[in-house]
């Protein structure tokens, strides 16, 4: 019997000890996602007459950025601006507009709403169906809208 009330006693202490441990260790940060601007000021980029502008918020220590400024390139047109924002060398505008992640691409308007976002870089083919949609909505076939639903 005595064998028992010591063992009930130590299976107690060593809940007690695991309750405080566990009560001291400091929690895991969780994050599950970034926050993305609403809107920019057309002003603060290259050509604000354009119909539509695409941001990419990069960093050159990034390899994942170089991969999304080479997709957003080829979209760039008399309709489409297309301009990196360098962690670095922009960091006033990565500061003004919340940018937290890279790389962050925005498909911005002509009155400086985001219409369109990616964490991360998108594929060619989800870039270019997101920026058909958004310049002549239904010219994307339904269930090929590759990222479009986000908009």
């Amino acid at each position: 019997m005595t064998q028992f009330v010591v063992f009930g006693v130590l299976v107690a202490a060593a809940l007690a000890i695991a309750a405080v441990a566990d009560r001291r260790r400091d929690p895991l940060p969780t994050r599950t996602s970034y926050a993305v601007p609403e809107q920019v000021h057309r002003g603060d980029f290259i050509r604000p007459d354009a119909p539509w502008l695409v941001l990419v918020f990069s960093s050159e220590t990034c390899d994942s950025c170089a991969r999304a400024r080479r997709i957003a390139d080829p979209v760039a047109s008399p309709k489409v601006a297309v301009q990196e924002v360098d962690a670095v060398r922009d960091k006033a505008l990565h500061d003004r507009y919340g940018i937290e992640a890279v790389p962050t691409l925005l498909i911005v308007d002509a009155d400086g709403l985001v219409v369109g976002r990616f964490l991360g870089p998108p594929t060619a083919a989800d870039l270019w169906a997101t920026l058909a949609e958004l310049r002549e909505p239904g010219s994307v076939p339904p269930g090929c809208d590759h990222g479009a639903s986000d908009l």
